[in-house]
């Protein structure tokens, strides 16, 4: 086999433009983690990672990318948490030399978690899109979770104008000053009685936590926590008994973007382990052609999206 050292450029060639870079690296490398879920079992999941080191030597012609790709290939091995990321991030800067003293990684990825039916005691999965950024500088450690999660909205003006319009059909179909209540129960139980439905629609909170340097909760936990705070999570597997409960719930919940929002951002100041957050409330609009849109957040160090 033929020995000759083969050229490295990246070393041995000085920039034609002396200047440091912020962030320099690689996107969207494949890499299987695994995650602890809500019943303690671990689960693998397939992620995609961006990793990035700053490069603060304005001389030098590039980083060693190889030396990322293959510290990234260890989070096969090891359980995705706090310690395994803050380690990783300490050896992607200590892997470049002497070329910069920053590096931050974000993972993508769907965790997948069962689901238990309102009443029925039927079970199905359903996917949360996740993304986990942490970025480790001389300052110390910092981690977000960006989270997904889809709900059902009842429009409160709708409903409003649904009850209108059957108070209106009761009167017209009992005339008189006194009801049989066989009768109106009949009637109400009808195809007659189908007088008018408020609008639903799908609807998402995007959610992003920051928590410094803080212990991370547990994915599954945060994101139950969050559908219970939205109070109508869309449902997985289902029978009809818990469909007619989803239907209570949510005219028990009818909600505005507004009403959304106001919920999360309350649960959000509660949660200590919370430093700052940045949310997005979406109503995909059935009765319009545009969705109705809240956007809030608390970030201490100004950040404005």
């Amino acid at each position: 086999m033929d020995m000759r050292a083969l050229p490295d450029v990246t070393s041995d060639i000085d920039t034609e433009t002396p200047s440091t870079l912020q962030w320099v690296g690689m996107e969207d490398i494949a890499v299987p983690i695994t995650i602890n879920t809500q019943d303690g079992n671990p689960q693998a999941v397939g992620a995609k990672a961006s990793v990035y080191v700053s490069l603060e030597q304005p001389d030098v012609k590039g980083i060693h990318m190889s030396r990322l790709h293959a510290l990234i290939n260890q989070l096969a091995e090891q359980d995705f948490n706090k310690k395994t990321v803050s380690e990783l991030l300490d050896t992607m800067i200590s892997s470049q030399g002497h070329l910069g003293h920053a590096a931050k990684i974000a993972l993508s990825f769907d965790l997948l978690l069962k689901k238990q039916a309102l009443l029925s005691g039927e079970s199905g999965y359903q996917s949360y899109p996740v993304t986990v950024n942490a970025e480790k500088k001389p300052q110390g450690l910092s981690c977000e979770f960006e989270i997904t999660i889809p709900y059902s909205s009842t429009c409160p003006c709708s409903a409003s104008l649904a009850r209108q319009l059957y108070a209106d059909a009761v009167n017209e179909e009992f005339s008189g000053s006194s009801i049989d209540k066989s009768n109106l129960l009949e009637w109400i139980q009808s195809p007659a009685g189908s007088i008018a439905t408020p609008h639903s629609q799908r609807s998402y909170a995007y959610i992003r936590l920051s928590f410094a340097n803080n212990e991370w909760p547990s994915l599954s936990s945060l994101i139950f926590q969050l559908e219970e705070i939205i109070r109508t999570p869309v449902q997985t597997a289902v029978k009809r008994v818990d469909e007619q409960e989803f239907a209570r719930l949510n005219a028990e919940n009818l909600m505005f973007c507004e009403d959304a929002a106001r919920q999360i951002k309350f649960a959000l100041e509660q949660m200590r382990f919370v430093e700052n957050y940045w949310f997005r409330v979406e109503h995909q609009e059935s009765l319009h052609a545009h969705n109705a849109v809240v956007i809030d957040q608390k970030w201490s160090n100004g950040k404005v999206e």
